[in-house]
């Protein structure tokens, strides 16, 4: 799994939108990220403040499709005082002065936070992008995953920066 991820972060990075680039790798954090059980939602949300063009690749590609007993439900937020109940928020860098807010509306619910802005990710950011050598990269800071109450794959974490 982690060769796999690699290689289509490489090969993603080649051939692909930079936007696209971005939804792949959002929608394949969840798929390394382990979330405390529930089930009285039958929604999955990944909520986006910012970049319409990753908005609309996420709601084409996945709103809608099936996650185990759930459904994927993609959400655009203007700015974090429209922020609800999401499991994954994505704050793109030109909206990354609403990350304080969106942060402290998350305080205590369990949100996978991604952003992409240089030092969101050890200001508490649970993954934060990051450009290494021209290639996208990503730094994971564990202690905001943890405040989160979800669980990271050894994988998805040999893969980071660990902040």
């Amino acid at each position: 799994m982690v060769i796999l991820l690699s290689s289509l972060t490489c090969i993603a990075q080649r051939e692909r939108p930079l936007h696209e680039v971005y939804t792949m790798m959002v929608f394949n954090f969840v798929k390394f990220i382990q979330w405390p059980p529930n089930e009285t939602n039958k929604e999955f949300i990944i909520g986006v403040i910012g970049n319409s063009e990753i908005y609309n690749t996420l709601s084409t590609w996945y709103d809608g499709k099936p996650k185990g007993n759930k459904t994927y439900v993609i959400k655009k937020f203007t700015n974090a005082s429209e922020l609800t109940d999401c499991q994954v928020l994505f704050i793109e860098d030109n909206k990354s002065s609403e990350f304080e807010a969106a942060k402290s509306k998350l305080v205590g619910k369990e949100t996978l936070l991604i952003t992409d802005h240089r030092g969101l990710g050890a200001k508490g950011s649970c993954i934060n992008f990051k450009l290494v050598d021209a290639k996208l990269r990503f730094e994971l800071n564990q202690r905001a995953i943890e405040e989160s109450k979800l669980k990271v794959s050894s994988m998805l974490s040999q893969m980071a920066i660990m902040i």
